[in-house]
């Protein structure tokens, strides 16, 4: 992306989304980060509040934008939220959430951009997740919610292909971000009790040890420079091997490897 583009980031206030925004903007990229709330600190963005699940906000949004800069280049759909607990004990208003903000957010907000990045021959860069290919007991919604984004991401590919924009996945593994202290946990205490704690106890050293956001931010940008991005891209080498053995070894092999380190 050598020309200066006009470049929209959901979920920009913290973790991911801001340093993906603070990278564009350092290669001279005009940058929008949409979030609930104002970044903390200084950042070299333009801000918005905006809900992504607020449809008509969103639109209104888009609009406001294309208006002042005659232009939308990239659209990197990075907003999302995580549950965790057994599938038995969800309550509706979680699992409801979840869905609305990893699934039915990001496939308004690539509906209502297309129309802008038809014009401008664009891209659109997906959040999904190692979670994806790699479903995680007690953290099933959420490897429900990034499966879906990657299958959606595919498909859209596909659509928008005869019109040069481009559409792909990043799929980050453990990541040291807030959306740790962020996750939702419900755990009622009965039956699945010892083995969620354990199970969400496991994910957050992970995490609190995993890459940092920069590192993900980094293949971000390096997606949205392709003219012929792969369908997704796995950040780090040791999940780029765990793909690898996923799909080499017997699925009931992973998934018994899966079930001892975040189930039993």
């Amino acid at each position: 992306m050598d020309d200066k583009k006009v470049i929209v980031i959901t979920g920009a206030s913290k973790g991911i989304g801001r340093a993906t925004a603070e990278r564009f903007s350092a290669a001279g990229h005009v940058v929008y980060g949409l979030s609930r709330t104002e970044p903390q600190g200084e950042y070299g963005f333009t801000s918005v509040i905006c809900d992504v699940t607020d449809g008509e906000l969103l639109k209104k949004t888009y609009r406001d934008i294309y208006e002042k800069e005659g232009r939308i280049d990239c659209v990197v759909n990075n907003a999302g939220f995580g549950i965790a607990g057994a599938v038995e004990n969800a309550s509706d208003a979680a699992v409801e959430k979840i869905f609305s903000i990893n699934v039915s957010a990001l496939e308004r907000s690539c509906r209502l951009a297309l129309p802008y990045l038809r014009e401008s021959k664009g891209a659109i860069i997906n959040l999904s997740s190692v979670a994806a290919i790699m479903p995680i007991a007690f953290q099933t919604y959420y490897s429900a919610t990034k499966a879906a984004v990657l299958v959606f991401s595919r498909a859209l590919a596909q659509e928008v292909k005869p019109f040069g924009v481009r559409v792909c996945a990043v799929l980050p593994g453990d990541t040291k971000t807030s959306f740790t202290a962020s996750r939702l946990t419900e755990n009622d205490g009965g039956e699945y009790s010892e083995r969620v704690k354990r199970s969400v106890a496991k994910m957050e050293k992970d995490e609190q040890s995993g890459a940092s956001p920069d590192k993900v931010a980094k293949v971000i940008v390096k997606a949205a420079a392709k003219k012929r991005p792969k369908p997704s891209y796995i950040v780090g080498f040791s999940y780029k091997l765990v793909d690898l053995l996923n799909r080499l070894l017997p699925q009931r092999f992973v998934d018994l490897i899966l079930y001892k380190i975040y189930a039993k």
